[in-house]
């Protein structure tokens, strides 16, 4: 079993930054993916962003790119979501993932453990 927890979320002006982490406890291993969903009321879970747990490799919607850079920390288990230049539309709970695949999804099946969510607003 793994555990994620997250934190960072809050309230920013439109244009504003915040940094979303996501700390991984258990049976984390070295292979396999972790991953940034997003869901805002009335939507369904959205793709945001994944790298490679031990390779670094990373992956962003379009939505986010070149806004959002996502990094990993190998200890103490933690990867980061940097949130630059936010807008409203960015407004939605936030969910850390983690994968035991051995190749990289954009869906939220392909993800077996998650995160209990922290709520990011952005005020216009």
């Amino acid at each position: 079993q793994v555990q994620l927890v997250e934190s960072g979320g809050g309230l920013v002006q439109a244009g504003g930054s915040l940094r979303l982490s996501c700390a991984a406890s258990g049976r984390t291993g070295s292979s396999g993916f972790m991953g940034w969903f997003r869901q805002a009321p009335g939507k369904e879970r959205e793709f945001v962003a994944t790298i490679g747990w031990s390779g670094g490799s990373t992956y962003y919607a379009d939505s986010v790119k070149g806004r959002f850079t996502l990094s990993r920390d190998n200890a103490p288990n933690t990867v980061y979501l940097q949130m630059n230049s936010l807008k409203p539309e960015d407004t939605a709970v936030y969910y850390c993932a983690a994968s035991r695949a051995t190749r990289r999804y954009t869906t939220y099946d392909g993800y077996n453990y998650w995160g209990q969510g922290t709520q990011v607003t952005v005020s216009s």
